[in-house]
């Protein structure tokens, strides 16, 4: 078995086990009033949303001891669908109620108590909202920084809410050995909430950096070079991200998740690549230097092994060249031997950003990069059209069993990559993806 299967499988029966402990901690004394099948169920369902919503808290806290290793990506992509799972949980629950005895709709009735009505459509609605303000923030149009207050303070509502919610009910958690094991389960993700939202920061303000660089790329990109203010350093590996927050102050509505771009021999000088997409990053060019900054990382799983002599093929699309750029420097201030291909995939020449560089890398590494326009030039001799399967046969030497692969860029780059790869029968376990769609 590979690693990243096994260790997939090891905090895949890890979260399962922390999202079932309020439900298991309300079957430690069973009522001895039954509510009949569909009215248990509902009831378990409740208890289990709880669970999944505290467990959404920890995997998507940046914690680095928890699932680190098996990819930030592939965590996001869980945190997403287990947060549909959490949504589907917490509409059945009350129908399913509401079916077994429709007495217990006067529960949302305002009239009858005012504070617990509001409080279970409250609860309700900011679940519903959490989850899709998640799931389709670009389509909402809603800013990345008031997405994210918005999504830490739902998600404090929600848990705490859903504890006091369970707490009232007291038909399952009646007796102080129930009630106060389901309370210290639930403030731990509270604890972590509130330990990645503030006390994080507050640990950062120590620990300032300066932009000391502001240098144009090709593709309508901006680079910022940071030095460490004082003796502390940054230690990453190549191909890892930070979350940076520029002003003079950690606590702030922007922070935003960007790769490294530098070589990871370099700790007390790092630097970061990012193209204008209108958002933050257009903000970007008019950085001054002498701003402050704060950084939080590193992160990511998107980490090549050089113990491997099979070699390296990387797969890049547009700016997500930026980890990959980060990984053949730091190769070469390593002397790294291992062969090394890059297929670079660009709308024109003039956005192959870093373009220049990676030819001076090529003649300094065993490195072959292959450049693919989608709208080349007059006069183009190179490869033209977007990855598949047809250009991965023709550029790349037949897989050996051993190879690892990494692709960074677009999502349907990304998409066509994997695919092109699987169709070649290299197994997923020896793809590592890393997106920057984040949120």
């Amino acid at each position: 078995m590979r690693p990243i299967i096994r260790r997939g499988l090891l905090w895949g029966s890890l979260y399962l086990v922390l999202a079932l402990l309020p439900l298991g901690i309300a079957l430690i004394v069973l009522p001895e009033e039954t509510r009949g099948l569909l009215g248990a169920t509902g009831v378990m369902f409740g208890l289990l949303a709880l669970g999944v919503f505290g467990m959404q808290v920890v995997i998507s806290g940046r914690h680095r001891w928890f699932a680190e290793s098996i990819g930030f990506d592939n965590i996001l992509q869980f945190h997403r669908q287990t947060g549909l799972l959490a949504l589907w949980l917490v509409v059945a629950h009350p129908l399913l109620i509401f079916a077994s005895d429709p007495s217990y709709i006067e529960f949302l009735d305002p009239r009858d108590d005012t504070l617990r009505a509001l409080a279970l459509i409250g609860l309700l609605i900011a679940s519903v909202v959490l989850i899709i303000s998640s799931l389709w923030r670009v389509q909402l149009g809603l800013s990345y920084e008031w997405w994210r207050l918005l999504h830490g303070g739902l998600a404090l509502f929600v848990i705490l809410g859903g504890l006091g919610h369970a707490l009232m009910a007291s038909h399952y958690t009646a007796g102080w050995l129930t009630a106060g094991l389901l309370v210290v389960v639930l403030m731990v993700p509270v604890y972590l909430l509130l330990d990645s939202r503030l006390i994080r920061l507050w640990r950062l303000r120590k620990r300032p950096w300066q932009v000391v660089d502001n240098q144009p790329a090709l593709g309508d990109a901006t680079t910022l070079t940071l030095e460490a203010e004082g003796d502390h350093r940054f230690d990453f590996n190549a191909g890892q991200f930070f979350w940076i927050t520029l002003g003079d102050s950690p606590f702030s509505l922007q922070q935003h998740p960007f790769s490294l771009a530098s070589s990871a021999c370099s700790p007390g000088r790092v630097a970061f690549t990012a193209k204008n997409l209108g958002d933050f990053t257009a903000t970007l060019p008019d950085v001054t230097p002498g701003t402050r900054a704060f950084i939080e990382g590193p992160y990511g799983a998107f980490i090549p092994n050089v113990s491997s002599a099979s070699g390296v093929v990387m797969l890049a699309g547009g700016i997500g060249v930026t980890p990959i750029l980060s990984i053949l420097r730091t190769f070469r201030d390593q002397g790294v031997t291992l062969p090394l291909w890059l297929i670079y995939a660009n709308p024109s020449w003039d956005e192959a950003t870093f373009r220049d560089e990676l030819a001076e890398l090529e003649a300094e590494l065993p490195l072959k990069v292959i450049h693919v326009l989608s709208d080349p030039p007059e006069g183009w001799q190179g490869e033209t059209g977007y990855i598949d399967k047809a250009l991965l046969e023709r550029c790349l030497p037949e897989d050996d069993g051993q190879r690892e692969y990494f692709i960074c860029g677009p999502e349907p780059m990304m998409n066509a990559a994997e695919g092109a790869l699987v169709e070649l029968e290299v197994p997923a376990t020896r793809l590592t993806s890393d997106r920057f769609d984040i949120v």
